[in-house]
This record gives C-alpha cells, structure tokens and sequence, in this order.
C-alpha cells in the first residue's frame, strides 16, 4: 500500500513510519513537509492512503484535504494532529476524513482508527 505522510516535523514523519510498520502493515512511503509539497505530488504518486498533520506552514492540512476532494480525488485520508477537539473531527469530516488521530498516539490507536479504512 502506497502511503503519503504530511507533516512540518520530519521526526513526526518517522514516527508515524515506524508506528504502522510495528502495527505489520506493509507500506510504502512518500513524504512531504506541507500540503502544498504534497498538493503538488499526489497526483504523481497516487497514494492508497494519506496521513497529515493538521497544522502546518504555507498549506495546512484541512486546506489540502479540501483542495484535494474538490479536484475529485477520493483517496482515504486521515489526520494525525496534536489538536482533536470536536469542532476539528466535524471539520474533517465534513471534508472527506476519514478519521483524526490525536498525538500523542500508540500502536493500538492507530491500528484501530486504520482497521475500518484499510482492512
């Protein structure tokens, strides 16, 4: 499974890496640091599944998920943020999410929140 990880912080990015490897997926990466980088290569890449922060520089999550769903692209998309109140799990889903995972996170959240999405 193609997997695009969206995040400002490349520590965040190799955590969230090494955190789905530990659950057993099998994935393949590709990394961007803002939604804009990641706008640009969606297309390019075509990933099965994208994980973004919310809050980032130049392009923030929410932004890119809704640039996204309006050019008509359906991949399953999930946050990964250090903000998860209600009105945020609104937003996203509104957009297209299908989930927020709240850091810090563990194994087990993000086998749960992945399990309906990906199988």
């Amino acid at each position: 499974m193609r997997v695009m990880i969206v995040d400002d912080s490349t520590s965040m990015r190799l955590i969230v890496k090494r955190t789905l490897k530990r659950v057993g997926y099998d994935m393949e990466f590709m990394e961007a640091d803002d939604g804009s980088v990641a706008y640009d290569k969606i297309g390019e890449y075509n990933p099965e599944l994208v994980l973004c922060d919310w809050n980032m520089p130049i392009m923030n999550g929410i932004d890119f998920l809704k640039a996204i769903r309006e050019e008509g692209n359906t991949v399953k998309f999930g946050f990964v943020t250090t903000e998860s109140t209600a009105e945020m799990r609104a937003a996203a889903k509104e957009a297209g999410a299908q989930f927020l995972i709240a850091k810090p996170f563990t194994e087990e959240s993000f086998e749960k929140a992945l399990r309906p999405v990906i199988g």
